[in-house]
């Protein structure tokens, strides 16, 4: 199964993705990232095939030099951001490419492997190393306690670089934080990607925030409910969201403004 590394063809926060075997790549983890997230994903992504899911087959696990990797099916086609960035697709397209697929994804029977929301908020923090203070780790727990536990298959970073335009129709990748969740929370990390993190590093700002519209707009539509509602739905677990984006530190130069949206958060909702 081994050769040499092939064309990097992609790189996300955590890892980069290698041309492997014909028809496979390799995802591999960045040497700072702990192997147990790279195997949880390997976990995620059997799970969600074995559920029916469209999502890449893995072929197996590799360490490259130290860095853990997933051998898996390769997905031929460009990324809904790739599209939307060159005008292939619209901001609007691409709002309803993602709302279709969140629907698609929630009404999905749950996985057992897949943790709940408190159970992968408590592992988070167990492995935090003062990203985030210890009061509002307290707090972030309280708060999950308060709000509904719910039951819906969440992947949990919908942004439509994670979309890939395939033959056979759109198809979600990077699973590593999938958990059992409300589906509003799906839609609280898009919101918060696609309109607080991607508009810092986006050619154009307005790009990510008219995806997301777009997005919660169909979402809306389609779970036949008005845009009011879901956003008041949403917008308690925002702090919870945001918690989560600041311990995996995708963005450390935000890490300040996110801390302070997560305090304030908690005041609205005492």
């Amino acid at each position: 199964m081994r050769g040499p590394l092939g064309e990097k063809i992609g790189e996300g926060a955590f890892s980069e993705a290698y041309a492997w075997a014909p028809g496979q790549v390799v995802k591999l983890f960045k040497a700072d990232v702990s192997h147990l997230l790279g195997r949880h994903e390997a976990r995620m992504l059997r799970s969600m095939r074995a559920a029916g899911l469209a999502v890449p087959e893995v072929f197996g696990e590799v360490i490259l030099d130290g860095r853990f990797g997933i051998v898996m099916q390769r997905l031929d086609g460009s990324t809904l951001l790739q599209l939307s960035r060159t005008g292939a697709v619209s901001f609007e397209q691409a709002g309803g490419i993602v709302a279709a697929l969140a629907i698609s994804l929630h009404k999905t029977s749950l996985p057992p492997e897949v943790l709940s929301m408190r159970e992968y908020m408590e592992s988070e923090l167990r492995h935090d190393d003062g990203k985030v203070p210890k009061h509002l780790a307290t707090d972030i727990l309280a708060l999950i306690d308060r709000l509904s536990p719910g039951d819906r298959l969440c992947h949990c970073d919908l942004s439509p670089g994670n979309v890939i335009m395939t033959t056979e129709g759109p198809k979600l990748v990077d699973w590593t934080f999938a958990m059992r969740a409300p589906a509003v929370v799906d839609l609280g990390f898009l919101h918060v990607i696609l309109s607080e993190l991607a508009p810092e590093r986006a050619d154009n700002p307005e790009r990510p925030r008219a995806t997301n519209a777009a997005a919660q707009s169909e979402y809306a539509q389609l779970a036949g409910t008005s845009l009011t509602e879901l956003m008041a739905a949403m917008k308690p677990y925002l702090p919870v969201v945001r918690t989560f984006v600041v311990l995996g530190d995708v963005m450390p130069s935000l890490r300040e403004r996110l801390i302070q949206r997560i305090e304030a958060g908690l005041r609205s909702e005492d």
